[in-house]
């Protein structure tokens, strides 16, 4: 793996195309979202329907409605993260609100066959909540974050004023590097090498102190237009038409410093900030069937395209850094490289495709859902990650370009697997009111046995449904482990923070029939 990565380096250093590996499970690698009922249930609504939720599952479920509905589900998020870099620990809080659904389904009989009637629907959903923050920090014996930008200029076969001219090609890392002294030429025993400041420290057996600072915001939403039908009550089948649209800021400070008192050994500390946006829309499509061989009984399965998106990245970066011996600070931002613009990035990205088999035992249906007591539901779903592909938004791209993002598909279909995913949930029903339960877990991505990561889903909650009313609660209890990369080395295992959250989510449903 790290021979792609080494390539991947050598060509953002000829390009500055900013896509990196992480980006796939950024938007494909989510836990589910919506209603507090599909919540509750730990999202196995894959063959139950009657649901708006089933838009963003499986949208023959819609054929289910006969009459209409509308609903809208706010959340808050309450986050803890807890953080292990290099055996030192932190913890970070951070809550916000979220998103949950919108939306209104109609149904209606086929005017032409009484066996058949039809359903439509338009909502709205946030189906990633990016509003995060994590912090880790520990000493580093092993290796320097300024590392990257001497192995990226050594490779660029630039010269240095080409690296610090106006329009440099490498103006977010090695350019504010070379500006600011962090990274410099040193001739020793006749022989000309890259060296950054802290190197001078680990190649004499001591320790730089890292710290990161990140916090993520925005969301992935997506604006659905369903359309169902329902045959004999025995077949439904739907189709989605989905408009993702994408919003995600990060903006990530790394500190790196002298632990020790020594003044003389040229290196005091540097800070580097990169603050980085995407933003775009796309398309995709949602197909699925339910079968029911018996009345009490419901089969679903329901095949997701992926996102079809085009994004743009802006991104801007700092870097002040402070030498010793003798003592100076040097500042740099990256405008300075790029006309004193942000520099944009532009370019197609599509997501992991999906597929969900589920299943639902309804106890005592009845076309009356008041006298129907409650189910039990799940689904398993297959998500096929290193099938995430990114192409060139140009209509004539460079060579270079081509052979990044060839490159860069190979990282991802080599770094990441598929997964199976699965979610389980029942209710129980007296008079108006119920209660439920659910349970969802979502597997590793990663292929690497040294990434521990996974998504647990714990959920229950209360709803209430008279004279056309119906109001819901759930609370959503998740713990996630993935890990976090501060900086990538070609020339040796890269060091990364391993990352636990607890999230609590409230999720409350208010909506009317009609």
């Amino acid at each position: 793996m790290k021979k792609y990565f080494l390539f991947l380096l050598i060509l953002i250093s000829a390009t500055s195309i900013a896509q990196i590996p992480e980006d796939v499970l950024r938007y494909s690698w989510h836990t589910h979202n919506g209603s507090a009922r599909y919540m509750a249930i730990g999202g196995a609504m894959g063959s139950l329907g009657g649901e708006l939720s089933a838009s963003f599952i499986n949208p023959a479920g819609l054929g289910l409605f006969k009459s209409g509905a509308l609903s809208f589900s706010p959340a808050f998020l309450h986050n803890q993260n807890e953080s292990n870099y290099r055996d030192a620990a932190g913890k970070q809080i951070h809550n916000a609100f979220s998103f949950g659904q919108l939306g209104y389904v109609a149904g209606f009989s086929d005017p032409t066959d009484a066996s058949k009637t039809h359903a439509i629907s338009i909502g709205f959903n946030q189906t990633i909540n990016f509003n995060n923050h994590i912090q880790y920090a520990a000493l580093n014996n092993y290796s320097s974050f300024s590392e990257q930008f001497a192995e990226e200029f050594a490779k660029a076969n630039l010269s240095i004023n080409e690296v610090l001219s106006s329009n440099s090609p490498l103006p977010y890392t090695a350019a504010p590097a070379l500006y600011t002294y962090l990274m410099d030429t040193v001739t020793i025993n006749g022989i000309v090498q890259i060296k950054t400041a802290p190197e001078y420290l680990l190649d004499s057996g001591k320790s730089v102190f890292q710290s990161v600072d990140k916090t993520t915001r925005g969301g992935l939403y997506e604006l659905a237009i369903s359309f169902a039908s329902n045959i004999k009550e025995k077949w439904l089948y739907g189709i989605t038409l989905g408009i993702p649209i994408m919003s995600y800021h990060s903006q990530t400070t790394f500190t790196e410093s002298d632990p020790t008192t020594d003044t003389s050994n040229k290196f005091g500390s540097f800070t580097y900030t990169d603050n980085y946006k995407t933003s775009g829309v796309g398309i995709n499509a949602k197909f699925g069937v339910i079968y029911r061989p018996k009345p009490y009984i419901r089969l679903g399965l329901a095949i997701h395209t992926p996102h079809f998106l085009s994004l743009s990245d802006t991104r801007t970066t700092r870097l002040t850094t402070n030498l010793e011996g003798p003592i100076a600070q040097y500042d740099c931002a990256s405008t300075i490289f790029t006309n004193n613009q942000a520099g944009v990035s532009k370019y197609g990205f599509n997501s992991a495709w999906k597929a969900i088999i589920s299943g639902s035992y309804v106890f005592r249906e009845e076309e009356n859902i008041k006298r129907q007591r409650g189910f039990l539901s799940a689904d398993v779903e297959y998500v096929r990650h290193r099938a995430s592909r990114f192409t060139s938004n140009n209509e004539l791209p460079t060579k270079e370009e081509t052979a990044y993002y060839k490159q860069l598909n190979t990282v991802v279909k080599n770094e990441y697997k598929s997964c199976v995913n699965v979610r389980i949930g029942g209710e129980l029903k007296y008079n108006v009111m119920m209660g439920r339960l659910g349970f969802a877990y979502y597997s590793n991505p990663y292929k690497d046995l040294a990434f521990r990561a996974g998504k647990t889903m714990l959920s229950g909650g209360l709803g209430y449904r008279d004279k056309g009313i119906f109001i819901d609660l759930t609370y959503v209890y998740t713990m996630s482990k993935d890990v976090d990369l501060p900086y990538r080395l070609a020339d040796r295992d890269n060091t990364f923070a391993n990352i636990n959250q607890q999230q609590g989510n409230v999720v409350a449903t208010f909506g009317v029939k009609f």
